[in-house]
């Protein structure tokens, strides 16, 4: 016996028929009268009396309804209690700029909706950094761009990220590019010349690319995701960086070119300790990011992004 078998029994008694309780539940017609079939045969009584009005309770009917009103009404008080302790707690999360400008909005707001008592700590920084903090156990979750951490540690990967040259078309246009604009892609030895912002070495970023592009023409050395867009935007520089890092307000002011030969990835992992150490506070907050990432990438609201979750 299911718990909706129980709701759709009383849905058709209190409304007399099984087409007006269909529409009362948003539910076929057809799927209510096989769940009650169901309900009758593994009872092996008849609950209901079709006519050509509607149906009507048999006495074993009408003897069912009773229990089964105290039933879901337990169910429901149930369910009330569940709500009632919510989870509660503190949790330290950690995330690289373009991570937060992505998902730290969305976030909150999941966080606030579904754990109100849950005190969030969230923590901007390089990866580089996080992983430290998670090493030393001053964050429970934090996301990164490599799985190079303790084997103690929990690592799932969540998000593949192509990388893409950025700039404005006039300084692409400058440096020679123009049929680079047309295809939408850019060799790694024609951005050799170009100007470049990029983070500094230790950035997980710039190690990934001096390792499989070589010496950069690199003019500028800036970590903040903020301050190294708008150098692309007002000064005649590039940079190479993944899709998400090209926010809302730059979109329609930058033009961005996908990188091959070769072609560069960023793998974004959700990195903790292990689960069986994480409190229920922390685990519920690792479910909400698991949710929020899988319905950026779904909705296309993280540029350039597959999900690997």
């Amino acid at each position: 016996m299911e718990i909706k078998q129980i709701k759709y029994f009383l849905a058709v008694v209190e409304a007399g028929s099984i087409g007006k309780a269909a529409q009362k539940l948003d539910v076929g017609a057809s799927a209510i009268s096989q769940q009650i079939s169901k309900l009758e045969q593994e009872l092996s009584i008849r609950l209901l009396q079709r006519n050509a009005f509607g149906v009507t309770p048999t006495p074993a009917g009408l003897a069912f309804l009773k229990h089964s009103q105290l039933i879901l009404r337990q169910i429901n008080f149930a369910v009330d209690a569940a709500h009632s302790a919510r989870l509660s707690g503190h949790v330290s999360l950690g995330f690289p700029p373009t991570i937060t400008a992505l998902i730290g909005i969305p976030l909150v707001k999941l966080m606030s909706e579904r754990y109100p008592d849950i005190h969030l700590e969230i923590v901007e920084t390089l990866s580089g950094n996080l992983i430290q903090s998670v090493n030393s156990r001053q964050l429970d979750l934090a996301i990164i761009f490599t799985d190079e951490v303790d084997k103690q540690w929990s690592i799932q990967p969540l998000v593949k990220e192509q990388m893409y040259l950025m700039a404005r078309k006039e300084v692409l246009e400058q440096y020679n590019l123009d049929d680079c604009l047309i295809t939408g892609i850019v060799r790694s030895e024609q951005i050799e010349d170009i100007p470049l912002v990029l983070p500094r070495q230790r950035h997980s970023l710039r190690k990934s690319l001096e390792q499989k592009i070589g010496q950069l023409n690199v003019m500028y050395e800036i970590d903040g995701l903020h301050l190294l867009m708008d150098c692309l935007i007002h000064l005649d520089l590039a940079s190479v960086r993944p899709g998400s890092a090209c926010l809302p307000e730059y979109q329609h002011k930058l033009q961005l070119l996908k990188l091959i030969d070769p072609e560069i990835v960023r793998i974004n992992y959700l990195v903790s300790v292990a689960e069986e150490e994480l409190s229920p506070a922390a685990l519920a907050a690792k479910s909400a990011i698991k949710a929020c990432i899988k319905k950026l990438v779904n909705e296309q609201k993280w540029p350039c992004a597959e999900l690997i979750l």
